[in-house]
């Protein structure tokens, strides 16, 4: 009576706190999980949360299902992943570099679950600010690549990961402070800090200065986020910052972010792999761990197709 995938839309409902963001979690419409949901409250003869409450208010057969439900939900990975490992696959490399400098906040919970599921596999983990990283995993030197800024090479698959917004973080005095968002000119006379790689593999150029024909009036690089926000926030220069990174230095009323443009800017980041290796069970079971871990950690993403 009661299926997995029920179980599956609870948790996503209890964590999302609304239908709406429970649906895109689920890649589902609205309707599809409003109608699931209707469907198992009537195979139990039950309410299983309270309508219009926000976030979701469940009902104690609701909580029930949800304890059940944490603990199916794990056994049933675990077992998908020994199965994997008992048809083979369970040894491998997975050496990953990392583009989008920012990801180490979420990426090393994620590898810390990983190593615990998979201690066969041979894993590294490193920054591309020297070298450049898609092509070295074209060669085979590299396993996996996260990226915003994909390039076309054979035999390279880009799985999204989620949505983000790129932000202009500015101290709490500064003049652009006051503004509702940051338009290419705003940066003329201002010192930028990026980190230390091409100005082609950064979004603030790509998508924003670039087109406009603006240039900033210096440029500081800092190799640490962290870094990044102490210069901000003491008034030594401006840095565009991924939502999920500024999130917590914004609530702390360190720094103030700023939407790039009057619409904002949002791009995607992926999982960038090689297509022979896109079946390997060790590979699959990341990309699902990377999922989950980025939803649980980060705020502020959403899924790619919301």
């Amino acid at each position: 009576m009661i299926e997995l995938r029920h179980l599956k839309t609870l948790v996503a409902l209890r964590d999302t706190g609304s239908l709406v963001k429970a649906a895109d979690r689920l890649f589902l419409t609205q309707s599809a999980l409003s109608h699931q949901l209707k469907d198992l409250e009537d195979r139990l003869n039950c309410t299983l949360f309270i309508r219009k409450t926000k976030p979701a208010r469940f009902t104690s057969t609701g909580r029930r299902l949800l304890t059940l439900a944490d603990e199916v939900l794990p056994m049933f990975k675990l077992a998908e992943r020994d199965v994997a490992r008992l048809i083979g696959g369970e040894v491998g490399r997975l050496h990953i570099c990392i583009e989008c400098h920012s990801c180490f906040q979420w990426l090393v919970p994620c590898i810390d679950q990983y190593r615990i599921n998979w201690p066969e596999v041979e894993l590294d983990l490193t920054g591309g600010f020297n070298f450049a990283p898609l092509p070295a995993l074209a060669r085979g030197d590299l396993d996996l690549v996260i990226t915003s800024d994909p390039i076309e090479l054979p035999g390279i698959r880009y799985v999204p990961l989620f949505r983000y917004e790129a932000l202009l973080a500015v101290s709490k005095h500064h003049r652009l402070a006051r503004k509702t968002f940051i338009e290419p000119e705003d940066l003329k006379d201002e010192v930028l800090i990026i980190y230390p790689v091409e100005k082609d593999r950064l979004d603030i150029f790509t998508y924003f200065l670039d087109p406009a024909d603006v240039e900033p009036a210096s440029l500081r690089t800092a190799e640490l986020t962290p870094m990044m926000v102490q210069l901000v926030a003491s008034g030594r220069g401006v840095a565009s910052l991924p939502n999920w990174t500024l999130a917590e230095y914004c609530s702390n009323d360190s720094i103030i972010a700023k939407p790039l443009g009057e619409n904002g800017h949002w791009a995607t980041l992926y999982a960038a792999i090689r297509e022979d290796q896109f079946e390997a069970p060790y590979m699959a079971d990341f990309l699902s761990t990377a999922n989950d871990t980025c939803f649980s950690y980060l705020k502020g993403i959403k899924p790619v197709h919301a």
